[in-house]
């Protein structure tokens, strides 16, 4: 079996979203004073690879512990959009090119190539994004869940009309800032995206792994 981490680590000097708070690391307990290490983390639910919940969005939504554990296990399928230019826009006709594959897998991942600029300003700016078209056929499609390997499913500075549409209907996650897609197979493969599990969470910072047999 050959399995890829998909994940950021989460450090204090990280990229995130403008306005979040970065995360603090603190030494709570250390081997010279206590005999044993302890770490004191204070970290936003959205922070680094993390996943949506729709209680995020929507009020009264599903929240991450209230799903099933096989909600964030399946497979998935990459999405290649890397040919795409700042701020283009994700087709349905884009998604509907990979045929058959679309109806065997539980995920769709966007690779947008935009992990490379992963501590960077330009992370922040002109990733391509779903149109609402390309979202309505995901619904229309059943999936357990969407990432991308950028900062938003929705430009910073453009509302959040893609999380609304993902979120208006059914139960589903979005995964965001994933990393390494480029090294994943064309075909499905088996894919998790495993969150923190704390009460009544909106979104939670997650560990996300493709493995191939």
């Amino acid at each position: 079996m050959k399995a890829f981490d998909l994940t950021h680590t989460v450090k204090e000097d990280m990229t995130v979203y403008p306005g979040t708070e970065a995360p603090r690391l603190i030494a709570a307990s250390t081997h010279e004073r206590d005999g044993f290490r302890e770490t004191a983390l204070s970290v936003f639910s959205h922070v680094g690879t993390h996943i949506d919940a729709p209680a995020h969005i929507v009020e009264g939504g599903a929240t991450l512990d209230s799903l099933p554990a096989e909600q964030f296990i399946g497979r998935a399928l990459v999405i290649d959009c890397r040919d795409l230019k700042e701020d283009d826009i994700i087709t349905r006709e884009r998604l509907l090119s990979y045929g058959s594959r679309l109806d065997v897998v539980d995920f769709l991942l966007f690779n947008l190539g935009w992990d490379k600029k992963w501590g960077s300003e330009d992370y922040l700016r002109g990733y391509p994004t779903l149109d609402l078209q390309a979202i309505d056929l995901i619904l229309e499609k059943g999936y357990k869940g969407i990432g991308i390997d950028a900062i938003s499913l929705d430009p910073i500075s453009g509302g959040l009309a893609r999380h609304k549409r993902l979120f208006s209907g059914r139960t589903i996650i979005n995964i965001e800032n994933l990393k390494g897609l480029e090294g994943l197979p064309k075909q499905p493969f088996f894919f998790a995206c495993l969150p923190l599990k704390f009460e009544n969470s909106d979104g939670a910072p997650a560990r996300a792994i493709a493995w191939i047999d």
